[in-house]
């Protein structure tokens, strides 16, 4: 065979780098290519990929937050507490064993459950306060998309802060029932319970 026949038939074999993208997994166990959307208002802003790790790269731009994925959205709200602040290799612990619950407990995959989690927990109303003549009145707003998964996330940090703050509960187990609860949309739940609240006092308000 010739030299002109073998450089041919190079550009068939499959790129390296290529495959290494295609196989790449969150945690390392997690697949993160085939996820469900049930609401397509806030798809764009639920990004999900394998890198649960940016060093930051987006703090410095405007709205880049909705570029990087879900899962490190997600840890960062986990750190934004007096005693969790900047550990973040120790939330990111917590995130991955709170994720192994979730796939016992539901056998399904943990990022599907989470990007669920958030379209349910995410209010589509709220309240702003409109000065008139010095009188405050409450409106009801639409909330925009990007607001909604960011409302959604915060409720999800805050009800497995409550659940494992001073209490035999892990904070591993207190994010999983979270997710899990938010996922099947039990009221019980604080993040379901919150984005409820949120809707109920817009609607009066309207």
């Amino acid at each position: 065979m010739s030299e002109s026949d073998t450089s041919e038939s190079e550009p068939d074999a499959p790129d390296e780098g290529d495959e290494e993208a295609a196989d790449a997994l969150l945690f390392g166990v997690w697949e993160t290519g085939d996820i469900a959307y049930a609401d397509p208002s806030t798809q764009r802003y639920i990004n999900v990929t394998p890198i649960a790790h940016t060093m930051g790269r987006h703090a410095s731009k405007q709205f880049q937050k909705s570029e990087i994925s879900v899962v490190e959205r997600l840890i960062n709200r986990l750190m934004q507490t007096d005693e969790n602040t900047g550990k973040k290799q120790q939330t990111m612990r917590i995130v991955r064993e709170a994720f192994e619950i979730v796939h016992e407990e539901t056998d399904e995959n943990p990022v599907q459950v989470l990007v669920t989690a958030v379209e349910n927990a995410a209010p589509r109303e709220e309240t702003v306060r409109l000065k008139y003549g010095g009188i405050s009145v409450p409106q009801a707003v639409d909330v925009a998309p990007q607001r909604r998964v960011d409302q959604a996330l915060k409720f999800l940090a805050e009800g497995t802060y409550r659940g494992s703050y001073k209490s035999p509960t892990s904070a591993a187990q207190a994010l999983a029932t979270q997710l899990t609860g938010a996922a099947d949309y039990d009221v019980g739940t604080y993040a379901i319970n919150q984005k409820e609240e949120a809707e109920r006092v817009a609607a009066a308000a309207r």
